[in-house]
């Protein structure tokens, strides 16, 4: 029962009707929302990225356009599928809903809304039971999101795989090197978050965000945030690292062999993704549903317990433009920049803003400021060393690979017409 009361305090009278009512009309909720939102962001992403391009953009389908997000599901389900001649037939199908299914998950966890004003916990009371604006909070939450993003990696490669195609394959390889390289520093930069808020609880880190001079986008020092956008960019196969469904590069990737319904689980995963993963970049760093009040203002306080929700939504639109802006304005990257890009810049800097964090809280617990200047400035020192050492490094292997290949043997036929060629 103590496991229950932590997932939800519903559950801490017993399972009785309402309680089991109100959990099982929240799951109807988060679910149906889910999939009206991403719906409705596809729909946004085509109208927003039209207008950037001065472009129309849906409007036939409905209202501006607003049905042809429905139109086109519609027609994917009504269209013929089919399974490779040499195919894996079990895995093959199998491989969208690895996609799809923790896309889904993925809302159970993020505090959609609630009460957070003046240090409340955010839980709510509904018909006389307590609980929260969450399918369920879990006190290893954020590890439940890793785990669920993760498995999208085997999604990618296996739906490649199990094609019996070499294109998909390559796609496959390709698309699941980029995702596991930067799922590092995503998780890095995670830690930092993690060691500010001391919990693994998503409605514990909403809670220990109470005011915006709290929020972890500050509270870590900004760098954690701009890597945790950059690597979710790359784990969402979003541009500029859209290498995954390069379809001007490898005929579509890791998924060309698909069509029909098993096409459009892939696609309702990648942009319900986009939402799920922009509800954690505001749950983590901008306080979720916790209001951002201005000179004691808060916009959203009309609405009660309700205007937790009104700002998470807002919050999360911001990211969602944000991410369109990405795929209107940014060129891809080669696959080399993308992957130096990762091992070499992100990796390397979100585990040293990670050690500087935890140097702070283990040298200087009470933030004064003679101690947190003598901890950054041996921070500083310690990391101009590594960072002269790796670039050495870097430059020396370089090296080693530009005499290796100086010295390798020439093929004889290129011998003969580079003799052909000299006399």
């Amino acid at each position: 029962m103590t496991g229950l009361v932590a997932i939800d305090p519903i559950t801490e009278g017993g399972l009785l009707w309402t309680p089991i009512l109100i959990v099982l009309v929240k799951v109807v909720v988060v679910f149906g929302v889910s999939l009206v939102a991403t719906m409705a962001m596809i729909w946004g992403e085509r109208k927003v990225v039209s207008g950037m391009h001065n472009r129309v953009g849906p409007n036939k389908a409905g209202p501006f356009g607003l049905l042809q997000s429905l139109a086109d599901g519609i027609k994917a389900f009504f269209k013929e599928t089919f399974t490779p001649s040499k195919s894996d037939p079990f895995i093959y199908k199998l491989a969208p809903y690895l996609m799809f299914v923790p896309a889904f998950l993925l809302w159970s966890v993020i505090p959609l809304g609630g009460d957070f004003s003046d240090g409340r916990d955010g839980t709510v009371t509904i018909f006389g039971e307590t609980t929260r604006l969450q399918l369920a909070d879990p006190p290893i939450g954020i590890l439940f999101v890793l785990a669920m993003s993760a498995i999208a990696v085997y999604g990618v490669m296996l739906a490649g795989w199990s094609s019996g195609s070499k294109y998909p394959l390559l796609g496959s390889v390709r698309g699941s090197a980029q995702m596991i390289s930067y799922e590092a520093a995503l998780g890095l930069s995670l830690a930092a978050v993690l060691l500010t808020s001391g919990t693994l609880s998503t409605a514990g880190i909403v809670r220990a965000q109470d005011g915006i001079a709290n929020w972890n986008l500050l509270a870590t020092g900004i760098v954690p945030f701009v890597i945790f956008v950059i690597a979710t960019t790359a784990e969402l196969n979003r541009p500029p690292f859209d290498l995954v469904e390069a379809e001007q590069e490898l005929v579509s990737g890791f998924n060309t062999e698909y069509g029909g319904i098993s096409f459009a689980l892939f696609f309702l995963a990648e942009f319900m993704n986009l939402i799920t993963m922009s509800g954690s970049i505001v749950t983590l760093f901008l306080g979720g549903p916790q209001p951002l009040e201005i000179a004691g203002f808060d916009l959203f306080g009309w609405a009660g317990p309700v205007g937790g929700t009104l700002w998470f939504v807002a919050k999360l639109l911001m990211f969602l433009y944000m991410y369109i802006w990405f795929r209107a304005t940014l060129p891809r990257l080669r696959y080399d920049q993308l992957m130096d890009f990762g091992w070499k810049i992100l990796i390397p800097l979100s585990l040293g803003w990670f050690l500087l964090l935890a140097a702070l809280r283990q040298f200087s617990p009470d933030g004064t400021f003679a101690d947190s200047l003598r901890v950054v400035a041996i921070s500083v020192a310690v990391g101009l060393a590594a960072t002269g050492l790796f670039v050495v490094a870097l430059r020396v292997a370089a090296s080693d690979r530009t005499e290796s290949v100086g010295a390798a043997p020439l093929d004889p036929r290129t011998a003969d017409e580079t003799k052909g060629a000299s006399v």
